[in-house]
């Protein structure tokens, strides 16, 4: 896998981290969208690329208990998810619309 399809890859999986840390949190709709569209941006910007940090601060914030491992495994399960998505994008609209994101987010 190239670069480029690692840096994709990456910006597929924080968008669908996005999605499951936003239902832990509590939001819906534009807030959900807008989390998780954040976290598929934060993987290109160097200073922001921790995810795992953003998570774990957004859940203290909000009271959601939730362990790091518990965490870094739903990252793991996603990672794969979203490797398997990226030589065919043939998964449903919301993962479509998440790896059009991804390679927006790339041209950028």
């Amino acid at each position: 896998m190239s670069s480029s399809d690692d840096v994709q890859k990456t910006i597929l999986r924080n968008k669908l981290l996005g999605r499951w840390a936003a239902e832990k949190l509590g939001l819906t709709g534009r807030d959900a969208d807008v989390y998780s569209d954040t976290l598929a941006r934060d993987a290109v910007d160097p200073a922001r690329s921790d995810v795992l940090s953003k998570i774990r601060k957004d859940f203290a914030d909000a009271g959601v208990v939730e362990s790091d491992t518990r965490i870094l495994t739903v990252m793991t399960e996603l990672t794969i998810k979203a490797g398997k998505l990226m030589p065919t994008a043939r998964g449903d609209s919301t993962d479509a619309a998440a790896l059009a994101l991804a390679r927006k987010l790339m041209s950028q």
